[in-house]
């Protein structure tokens, strides 16, 4: 019974397995977008709760991607092994399992905000696949599938024969017994040879041998697609900036700009879009007078700015990591909205990304004097493809969800009113100013420490303000200055140092900024929902 079981649910698992690789090759090669496992991870997304979002960020960082689609494989390889124990079982009902995931994939798929129509058909397509071959695979000792091809010689024919045997040396009365109870749903199980290990083991190799070709194949052609997005966006020559950015300032510390590959990234997309940039197009429609549609080489003929410019997320918690400096190139997008004829009543720019992202943006910090600006560039090279290739939006002084859009393709003059951007919708603040924060990166929380001389050191931020000072309090004494290195701009963060002489035993160190305006940063401990995390940074040492 446990190894007709087990081969049963490995049945379900070997159909499960070639409808994925099915349906994924058919996805890679007309449509990425509709791949089934990266569909239904997008609604696990976009359907999960806020708190639920918050814990995978600050938690899992980088990896909750990848972990959300192992979970998702994980499920389906329940589902499949259940499926297959059920047709064994029940057939008819059985194949409820493929129908079930087949159209969860289906729907998951159309649900995505730039799904098409036959975005569907992939998981259709492999469920499909899937049913058919539940079908066709026979299982050991029980009755294989029409159209299945058992073994002629062996079990089958030695069960025929018992049986017949059985049927002669009882006479006629137990013949017509017989045949009374081969009436009915006993009927085609009798007429049916029983599969042999060995049509088992030959069908299910077929089957195994068209899954690994089916995702030999999807790999390929995935390679093939990056290799030919990274030979075009290697191909891409940004011009110098009609207005360069300042040098840096003698003194400024070392890892004032964040490495691109150090460089964060919280975003949605479960799979990086690798856009082509010679059919990319973005279009500025909506409360405007005069529409604009442009090419990525009409948006490098505006004239481009460059700007070191600090970039920090709303999820962001106290003395987090989702904050870091560069050097960004990118078309201005003041004159860009001014060009186009912004109507009256007019006050949000919603961008929406090629991967279905909307962030929504107030039109006046976009027309305030700051520098908004559509990127083309980091540290020196174009985008890489995690931070937005071929075009993002960025805009100083504002958190990366109310105004950093990645894979940029629309921009909507709009109202607040009339439309809520993703975030929004799930109960983030409309309007996200970046809150004054600081944090101690030096020494490292429970470091232990060797008495005496001690350089207390990290960074401070309030994009668009400025930091005009930072204290540091040890042991909850009194605040005291700290010495601020030269900076770029007010849209940096600004470096910090404090000379400690530090005692023997276990020490408590705090630190806090006032940002240009003179507003102190808040001392209350508040999680980042729904506008940004406040409170002291805090660290814990030992001196010996």
């Amino acid at each position: 019974m446990i190894r007709r079981t087990s081969a049963a649910a490995g049945t379900g698992l070997l159909a499960a397995a070639a409808g994925v690789a099915v349906a994924e090759l058919l996805a890679t090669a007309v449509r990425p977008q509709a791949a089934p496992l990266v569909a239904v991870g997008g609604a696990v997304v976009d359907g999960a709760p806020t708190p639920v979002k918050e814990w995978a960020v600050r938690t899992l960082g980088t990896y909750d991607k990848p972990l959300l689609l192992g979970g998702i494989a994980v499920v389906v390889v329940v589902l499949a092994a259940l499926t297959g124990v059920a047709v064994r079982r029940r057939p008819t009902l059985g194949l409820l399992g493929p129908a079930v995931l087949g159209i969860a994939g289906a729907a998951a798929a159309l649900s995505r905000p730039d799904a098409r129509p036959a975005d569907a058909l992939p998981a259709l397509a492999g469920a499909a696949v899937a049913a058919a071959l539940l079908r066709w695979l026979p299982l050991p000792g029980l009755p294989a599938a029409p159209g299945a091809a058992p073994d002629p010689v062996g079990v089958s024919r030695a069960a025929s024969g018992a049986d017949a045997a059985g049927a002669d040396a009882a006479g006629p009365g137990a013949a017509g017994a017989g045949a009374a109870r081969s009436t009915g749903s006993g009927a085609a199980r009798s007429r049916r040879p029983a599969a042999t290990r060995r049509a088992v083991l030959r069908n299910a190799a077929l089957v195994a041998v068209g899954t690994a070709l089916a995702g030999a194949g999807t790999v390929a052609l995935r390679r093939l697609n990056l290799a030919d997005a990274t030979r075009a966006r290697d191909a891409v020559r940004l011009p110098a900036p009609a207005s360069p950015a300042r040098p840096l300032p003698a003194g400024v510390g070392p890892g004032f700009r964040t490495p691109t590959a150090d460089f964060y990234r919280v975003d949605t997309a479960l799979t990086v879009p690798r856009l082509d940039v010679d059919a990319w197009r973005l279009r500025l429609h909506g409360m405007v007078e005069r529409p604009v549609e442009l090419t990525f080489a009409d948006l490098l003929d505006r004239g481009l700015i460059e700007r070191d410019v600090t970039l920090s997320c709303v999820s962001n918690e106290v003395g987090g990591p989702y904050v870091g400096t560069t050097r960004w190139l990118g078309a201005p997008l003041a004159p860009l909205l001014r060009a186009a004829g912004i109507r009256a009543g007019a006050d949000q720019l919603v961008a929406r990304s090629d991967e279905g992202m909307t962030i929504g943006t107030p039109i006046a910090t976009l027309l305030d004097g700051r520098d908004a600006m559509l990127a083309v560039g980091m540290d020196g090279a174009p985008l890489p493809f995690a931070h937005g290739f071929p075009v993002r939006m960025l805009t100083p002084g504002l958190y990366g969800y109310a105004g950093a859009c990645k894979w940029v393709t629309e921009l909507e003059v709009t109202t607040f009113d009339a439309f809520d951007a993703y975030w929004v919708r799930r109960g983030w603040a409309r309007e996200a100013p970046v809150k004054t924060a600081s944090r101690i990166d030096r020494p490292a929380p429970f470091a232990r420490l060797p008495a005496g001389p001690v350089i207390v050191a990290g960074v401070a931020w309030a994009q668009h303000r400025g930091i005009a000072a930072v204290e540091v309090s040890v042991d909850d004494g009194p605040w005291r200055t700290a010495e601020l290195l030269p900076t770029a701009s007010s849209d940096t963060w600004v470096q910090w140092r404090f000379a400690w002489s530090a005692p023997a035993g276990p020490h408590r160190l705090r630190v806090r900024a006032t940002d240009g305006a003179g507003a102190p940063q808040p001392e209350d401990r508040r999680p980042p929902f729904p506008d940004g995390a406040t409170g002291h940074h805090t660290v814990a040492v030992t001196v010996r």
